[in-house]
């Protein structure tokens, strides 16, 4: 078995041999590529870390064909109000049900609560989105 003397393709085969030019260059645009994902990043967490109201789905329990609860956490400023809409679904994830529900002042930021939204057919989830400050007069 005899071995090749060189592991490199022919020469030509795959385009023209890179320069240092543009080996240069390619360094150039990966370092801007990740200098600019980077401060994407810390944007987008920066906002993230700036919005004051968060909420998480926790579950549902279908009642009937009419009525379904729903169970969310929200966490918000002690002493602000939120609403938040809770939206029932159907099996083909058609909006079956919604309904507002407010949560006022408390002495924790994080509460959960459990919502019934009435149903104009059977429901298969429950789901809250979005849950916005309420803005003082």
């Amino acid at each position: 078995m005899t071995e090749s003397p060189t592991t490199r393709p022919p020469a030509g085969r795959y385009g023209p041999e890179p320069t240092a030019r543009s080996v240069r260059r390619g360094r150039l645009g990966l370092v801007a590529a990740g200098v600019l994902g980077a401060t994407l990043v810390i944007w987008i967490g920066l906002n993230l870390a700036g919005q004051p109201v968060s909420w998480k789905d926790v579950g549902f329990h279908v009642q009937d064909s009419r009525a379904i609860e729903v169970t969310f956490e929200v966490t918000k400023p002690k002493e602000s109000t939120v609403t938040c809409t809770v939206t029932a679904l159907s099996e083909s994830y058609g909006q079956v049900g919604v309904r507002i529900v407010e949560v006022g002042p408390a002495d924790s930021a994080t509460r959960r609560v459990t919502a019934t939204v009435q149903t104009t057919e059977l429901a298969v989830s429950g789901t809250v989105e979005p849950c916005e400050l309420v803005e003082e007069p």
